[in-house]
């Protein structure tokens, strides 16, 4: 009886020692691991080693503490940027940067391009807390944000989200000659409000050129690609809005499963019209991409290609040290030289470029996997 213990004990440990063995065996066979297949993958941008190209100035009170979110335009050889701008008083406004090639800036206004017209009520009450809890960018006393340029017609025109600090975040469009554009002239036209009161709207973008003899504004792209046409961009007087629906969720699992809304303006290239779009993806939260979409060049509703995945990510420092981390956003893009450059807020903090080669970019996107956007009509006109 005294002998059958320390042999039950031995046998004990002769199966650990056993069992330890066979699974450090198939640890060393785990090891051993076929190559993954590879995926399709969207066509990506080279971010510019300079990033980023416009940061905030602490001399200049305007813009201390941020400048990011850049519109862009190319036009008589040099690349215009107007980006969003959060300086002491927490008021967002519009600053002025230049570039011959694009990424290098050779000029910086040190004073606003554009500031907001409307009542700023969080300023007045004494910096009191937004009643609707609206703090895109860090700008708690409201302002100019997200600006998109377009030129049409020898006029620069300019959809911009605008805050009032209070609540109201609604979509206002402005326009300034070309001329005086690029003088630096800043005689910009009164704007007007055209999205309706009581409703949150953002990422409007007007197509650089009419569509069948008519204005066109592309409002949404969740759940649907939304445009409106007008014979006059003039129609809007303030009593005139689009009615435009949103909703945030995509379909299936991609990596868009939560778009967000458009980028830049469209691109037209000869195969379509080309349109960047911010999204996150709910695997990944947090994070801001970008990716693309070609339109119908006559029919901007109807979706040609969409990338399969992300084409801008936030996995710089410079894109994750900021206001918001893991972000780049983009409300920018040109064509140059057989190029696309886009440009894009990083971390909601400062303005940064990535570029690409054109034909290859579309070419890529073309060999994308088939576009599951819906196509819908345009939507009311209030």
């Amino acid at each position: 009886m005294v002998s059958a213990r320390p042999v039950k004990i031995k046998n004990k440990i002769v199966k650990k020692v056993v069992k330890k063995t066979a699974v450090k065996q198939l640890a060393k066979k785990s090891t051993v691991k076929k190559p993954p297949k590879k995926s399709k993958r969207a066509p990506v941008f080279k971010k510019f080693f300079g990033n980023p190209i416009v940061a905030p100035k602490i001399e200049n009170n305007w813009e201390s503490k941020a400048a990011f979110n850049p519109a862009a335009l190319y036009e008589n050889g040099k690349v215009h940027i107007l980006y969003r701008a959060i300086g002491d008083s927490d008021i967002s406004v519009l600053g002025y940067a230049s570039s011959a090639d694009g990424l290098n800036i050779i000029e910086r206004l040190s004073y606003p391009a554009y500031a907001e017209r409307r009542k700023s009520w969080l300023v007045e009450a004494g910096a009191l807390p937004s009643q609707i809890f609206y703090t895109s960018g860090g700008g708690w006393g409201g302002g100019v944000e997200a600006p998109r340029l377009t030129v049409l017609e020898g006029r620069v025109y300019m959809l911009y989200t605008s805050f009032d600090g209070w609540g109201s975040v609604r979509i206002a469009l402005t326009s300034i000659g070309l001329g005086d554009f690029l003088g630096k002239k800043w005689n910009w036209k009164q704007p007007v409000l055209i999205s309706p009161p009581g409703e949150i709207h953002k990422n409007w973008v007007l197509f650089p050129e009419k569509i069948n003899g008519k204005y066109v504004i592309l409002h949404s792209i969740s759940p649907e690609i939304s445009v409106d046409y007008f014979d006059s961009l003039d129609y809007f007087d303030g009593t005139k809005y689009i009615k435009s629906n949103y909703s945030g969720k995509s379909s299936g699992r991609r990596w868009d499963s939560w778009i967000r809304g458009a980028g830049p303006p469209p691109l037209k290239t000869k195969h379509g019209w080309l349109l960047f779009y911010h999204a996150i993806d709910q695997s990944d939260p947090g994070k801001y991409k970008l990716g693309a979409m070609l339109l119908d060049l006559n029919d901007p509703t109807k979706i040609l290609r969409r990338s399969e995945n992300p084409i801008l990510e936030p996995d710089e420092l410079y894109e994750n040290e900021g206001f918001k981390q893991g972000v780049v956003y983009s409300c920018g893009a040109v064509i140059m030289n057989g190029k696309i450059l886009v440009y894009y807020g990083g971390a909601d903090k400062v303005v940064c470029a990535a570029s690409t080669d054109l034909d290859k970019f579309i070419n890529d996107l073309m060999s994308s996997g088939a576009p599951k956007l819906k196509r819908v009509k345009p939507a009311a006109v209030l």
